[in-house]
């Protein structure tokens, strides 16, 4: 065989959940499979390398620090833990789709040559990969805000970057205050770090109830975490060891120094390398792959999945892609992005928030006829596990259909909210109603039977 020009039923260019999970099927079915990754350090994409995984076990770690522990070698040993695990996982990725007699894994910058065929390498290290089927699966990156002297600062650090240096900054300033902001100031924070959160919002989570942003508000600033809204930052200036960050707020001009700069401002998909126009593959303004409700971009034969599809940015929206591609291709094709209901979210503070459905604002704004549950955590008397742990910081609140008794929405500032949320969310795709949920049989003590309490507890 010419081992420049491959052939197989199936190309996917990178990594992620989507892609490998698809390119799996097709193994596993015996069609030719060729996954192609840009790095090695990526295999399994990024969910397991530099994203959910990694922060999540950071998120573990930091709340078990002692106040005898120095800081520094505590934070230290936590990052050699956790790169032991990610080195595993990324390991078995490889070979779990290397492995198969019918796939092979290529390491390498993918370009598209014509809407079948894939390029990876330069030169003589050139391979081409003909399919009749493409996914392209390559993720989102993080966007750097234009602020003069950001980009060349020493002190510019990534998401990336913070799980797996091992030097712990005395000041992280983190520019925006969305999901990954807040998670790693939460992070850093707990591990001993002096965190400044400068957010150009009126109010931190402004997607949410202002009653919940408070609530996520209140127990940053009672870990110690210093946040500043309405912040526009204006300059970073470097002063060797630190960074003077520049912020003008209702009309001030105002300073913080840090020793590491996160910017926590958004991701944009990765597509800017793939020569789509070779392919004939339409993208949107802002570089996303435009898709129809079964993951077809302009070429019927391409899918995008995950991130670089412009959709939510979670590994369990990629993984539902590939439920939906595989349905197209090796199934009936009945599966569509438009059957998606109740997706929860959690953001992985100590407690963490998980939400799902509408809010209460929301629910207002289309006119519902609602009642609102709510009630703090430390006040649920069915729900002792929540002293039991010592972590009562937080509020349950939910949105419910005043004439159908339905659950309209959810948002959880609870411990083990990422566990409970998912219950709440299958109950809403199954129209079980709020007063199921109140009279259910959960286990003792758990945070679950918060919930036999809780919808009791109308405020409005």
């Amino acid at each position: 065989m010419d081992t420049t020009a491959l052939t197989a039923h199936l190309v996917v260019v990178g990594f992620g959940k989507g892609g490998k999970t698809v390119a799996h099927a097709y193994a596993e079915a015996g069609e030719r499979v060729v996954l192609i990754e840009q790095s090695a350090d990526m295999y399994g994409g990024t969910c397991p390398n530099v994203g959910c995984v990694p922060t999540k076990m950071l998120v573990h770690y930091s709340g078990g620090r002692r106040l005898a522990d120095d800081a520094q070698e505590y934070f230290a040993g936590s990052v050699a833990g956790v790169r032991a695990l990610t080195s595993a996982f990324r390991a078995g990725n490889f070979e779990s789709l290397n492995g198969r007699d019918t796939a092979t894994v290529l390491t390498g910058a993918a370009s598209f040559v014509d809407p079948h065929t894939v390029s990876v390498g330069d030169g003589q290290d050139r391979i081409t990969v003909t399919a009749p089927v493409v996914l392209v699966n390559t993720g989102s990156e993080p966007v750097v805000p234009p602020v003069p002297g950001l980009t060349a600062s020493p002190h510019l650090v990534s998401s990336t970057q913070l799980t797996k240096t091992t030097n712990l900054p005395e000041r992280l300033v983190v520019i925006g205050g969305g999901y990954l902001g807040l998670e790693f100031a939460s992070i850093y924070q707990r591990f001993g770090t002096h965190v400044t959160i400068l957010e150009s919002a009126g109010r931190l989570l402004p997607r949410e109830d202002e009653d919940i942003a408070a609530a996520v508000t209140n127990v940053l600033e009672g870990d110690g975490i210093t946040i500043i809204t309405g912040a526009k930052v204006t300059e970073v200036r470097d002063n060797g060891a630190t960074s003077t960050v520049q912020y003008e707020k209702d009309g001030q001009q105002l300073s913080v120094e840090a020793g590491a700069l996160l910017p926590a401002t958004g991701r944009r998909a990765v597509t800017a390398n793939l020569r789509l126009d070779a392919a004939g593959v339409l993208t949107k303004a802002n570089g996303a792959i435009e898709v129809d409700e079964h993951l077809r971009t302009s070429q019927p034969h391409i899918y995008a999945l995950g991130d670089v599809n412009g959709g939510e940015q979670f590994t369990y929206i990629s993984l539902d892609d590939a439920r939906i591609v595989l349905d197209d291709l090796l199934g009936q094709g009945k599966r569509t992005t438009s059957d998606r209901r109740a997706v929860p979210h959690t953001l992985f503070t100590t407690p963490p928030l998980a939400t799902v459905g509408l809010t209460e604002a929301q629910a207002r704004e289309q006119g519902l006829n609602i009642k609102v549950s709510r009630e703090k955590v430390a006040d649920i008397v069915a729900m002792p596990r929540a002293y039991a742990i010592e972590e009562t910081r937080g509020v349950m609140k939910f949105i419910v259909d005043a004439d159908t008794d339905l659950i309209l929405g959810a948002a959880l500032l609870v411990a083990e909210a990422q566990e409970v949320v998912n219950t709440v969310a299958l109950a809403m795709r199954h129209n079980v109603t709020a007063t199921e949920l109140r009279d259910s049989i959960y286990t003792h003590p758990s945070i679950t039977e918060g919930l036999n309490e809780v919808f009791d507890k109308v405020v409005s």
